[in-house]
């Protein structure tokens, strides 16, 4: 038997939480899950949401795929190096991040164009090289159209779409994805407060694989 249950990504599970709250919280799995019984036994088990398969390239036009971040945390988000609202205080935010976890290989950084068209690798090259970042740690990614917006819609539950008038939309999240590809939090990319939570939800994830 098997009951299928939703934990939507709009709701930031941290909203009401002060300090005490926040320090006893569990981070939750966002999106779908599902709760099967096994009839012969009564065993039940959760089956939580993840996220896809995927293969796109990098700036170093290298295939990156889900097998990247194997044994890896990683936040990602989506954006366009042409994006003149939310984008450059969402990349500001992110080097924050990026910037808190130089000691740690556990955590990767996973950015996705919306704007394949314009952001070739040689442009995502360019915008990596500008914010110093090292290849190896933060991909930057593009591929077909379709792929990343189906993935976007499919796996992060992010809008990502063309708005009917020439014009992109994007989600102004960062999605935190644990090492068996389950989403685990979704923060407002653009709110210091926000990012510095994803901070410390990622140093508290880190600890859960601690043996």
């Amino acid at each position: 038997m098997r009951i299928l249950f939703w934990i939507s990504f709009t709701v930031l599970a941290f909203s009401a939480c002060g300090p005490k709250k926040e320090m006893n919280r569990k981070l939750p799995f966002l999106g779908r899950f599902e709760v099967v019984k096994n009839e012969s036994t009564g065993a039940v088990d959760t089956l939580y949401h993840k996220i896809d398969d995927f293969r796109f390239v990098n700036q170093d036009s290298t295939w990156i795929t889900a097998e990247t971040f194997a044994d890896k945390i990683y936040v990602a988000d989506f954006f366009f190096t042409t994006c003149p609202d939310i984008c450059p205080k969402m990349k500001t935010q992110m080097l924050r991040v990026y910037d808190s976890m130089k000691l740690t290989d556990e955590v990767l950084f996973l950015s996705h164009t919306v704007d394949p068209k314009h952001d070739s690798v040689a442009v995502l090259k360019d915008f990596a090289e500008r914010l110093s970042v090292e290849s190896n740690r933060w991909h930057f990614v593009t591929g077909a159209k379709e792929d990343i917006y189906k993935h976007g819609q499919t796996s992060y539950m992010a809008s990502v779409m063309e708005d009917g008038s020439g014009g992109l939309i994007h989600s102004g999240r960062f999605f935190l994805i644990d090492k068996e590809r389950h989403v685990r939090g979704a923060y407002d990319g653009t709110d210091p407060a926000s990012v510095d939570l994803l901070i410390k939800d990622i140093k508290k994830l880190m600890k859960t694989y601690e043996k």
